[in-house]
């Protein structure tokens, strides 16, 4: 797919949107924690949602969420046969389009990886499991890799979803062969730089993380059957934590906070809260606390003041929201609405947290773990569209949210 856009408007464009737009360059934001550095948002909405600045149509189908560099938009979707990468300005006009091999149309097709971008260079791993690495300002290719050919890695029921992790000069994944469960690259050319034995387990659906703890880096994921740490600078496992859920459906990316991990999972599985025992270069968990609410299947939980809050699936029988204590698992409350009818995805800023139900019902909450305080909300329609998976975005003053073929842009600046 060529550019459709010169390249001397592309540079003016550049300049032009560097004037507007903040940074939000992979999955879940700078630090991987969907925490957003914006200040200065509206604390409540205007009657029928924030203002929409645009809608826009042909980035194909899909759950992917967007990345936002330097005045470019990035996400991914189904078109056709092909996954295709969609580049635009902040005014959403399309710059370039380039495909990363077949499109996934298994079960719930579309795509499911968002783009990650560091400096210059854009990184996307397809349902198929196919790493590839492009000049972020042209679409160009640098390099690609089929990380399941060469790793042996194992396909899972509704496809690879993971978005690539950079640390450093390496980007990691997780193929999830059976003797390979994780791998890191280098950035620049692709070649293998370390590779993760002995963990068994098939990829999970979550992205990792980094955790800098007592002065030992390590790589934090789920995998189909387990939570792992890896080191960072070796790929030496350091510690595995059983964590099953039916159907191996290790959605959510775990959290971390002031030495602990927090797991979340459907089915009942429920929250899950770790410990950190680090001595030196190696590393063990112990379980602090473990309940059965909360369970989350891919929509994220967010760390407030001490507060756990997100969608809670209730064993696939009752779905609601739910505010746990951080320290104890204590439940602080439940509530049935913003939950949709199979899951609500949610990112933070500005003190507010942003619901997005798989149903379209978009809330402003103020976090309170006395109660559900939902002080804006509005509804869009499905539209053919399907379920809203796509986790909400907040950066430059806009709420971005991803339904289908469309991404809408609302101003949710105070100014």
């Amino acid at each position: 797919m060529a550019a459709k856009v010169p390249l001397a408007i592309v540079i003016c464009l550049i300049t032009l949107n560097l004037t507007m737009a903040g940074n939000w360059p992979q999955f879940h934001g700078p630090r991987r924690d969907n925490r957003s550095d914006e200040t200065g948002l509206l604390k409540k909405w205007p009657e029928g949602g924030p203002r929409l600045i645009w809608k826009v149509g042909g980035i194909g189908q899909g759950f992917a969420t967007v990345a936002i560099v330097d005045g470019f938009i990035y996400t991914t979707g189904n078109i056709d046969k092909d996954t295709v990468i969609t580049a635009m300005g902040m005014s959403g006009r399309e710059i370039w389009k380039r495909k990363n091999g077949p499109a996934y149309r298994r079960s719930h097709p579309g795509t499911r990886s968002t783009p990650t971008i560091v400096k210059g260079k854009l990184y996307h791993m397809n349902g198929d499991g196919d790493l590839i690495c492009m000049n972020a300002g042209t679409g160009d290719m640098i390099w690609a890799v089929d990380v399941f050919e060469k790793f042996g890695g194992r396909m899972i029921s509704w496809g690879i979803s993971e978005s690539p992790l950079i640390d450093g000069d390496n980007v990691i994944c997780c193929p999830g062969g059976e003797k390979v469960g994780m791998v890191a690259l280098d950035k620049d050319t692709g070649q293998t730089r370390w590779y993760c034995t002995g963990i068994g387990d098939k990829p999970g659906y979550a992205s990792a993380m980094i955790v800098d703890y007592k002065g030992l880096r390590q790589i934090v994921t789920v995998m189909s059957d387990s939570a792992i740490g890896v080191a960072a600078e070796t790929g030496k496992l350091l510690w595995q934590y059983p964590h099953k859920v039916r159907y191996g459906v290790n959605c959510d990316k775990p959290i971390y906070h002031d030495g602990h991990i927090f797991l979340f999972g459907t089915w009942g599985r429920g929250a899950t809260k770790l410990k950190l025992k680090v001595d030196g270069d190696d590393c063990s968990v112990e379980e602090i606390w473990r309940t059965k609410e909360l369970d989350n299947e891919h929509g994220g939980v967010m760390i407030v003041d001490g507060y756990l809050y997100g969608q809670a699936d209730g064993d696939h029988k009752k779905r609601h929201l739910a505010c746990l204590d951080m320290e104890t698992g204590k439940t602080m409350w439940t509530a049935d609405e913003l939950c949709g009818e199979r899951s609500a995805s949610l990112t933070f800023a500005d003190g507010m947290l942003y619901f997005v139900s798989d149903q379209g019902e978009i809330g402003l909450v103020r976090p309170n773990p006395k109660k559900l305080e939902i002080v804006s909300r509005f509804k869009l329609s499905k539209n053919d569209q399907g379920v809203f998976y796509a986790h909400p975005v907040v950066c430059g003053g806009r709420l971005y949210i991803r339904h289908g073929e469309f991404l809408y842009a609302y101003d949710v600046s105070a100014k």
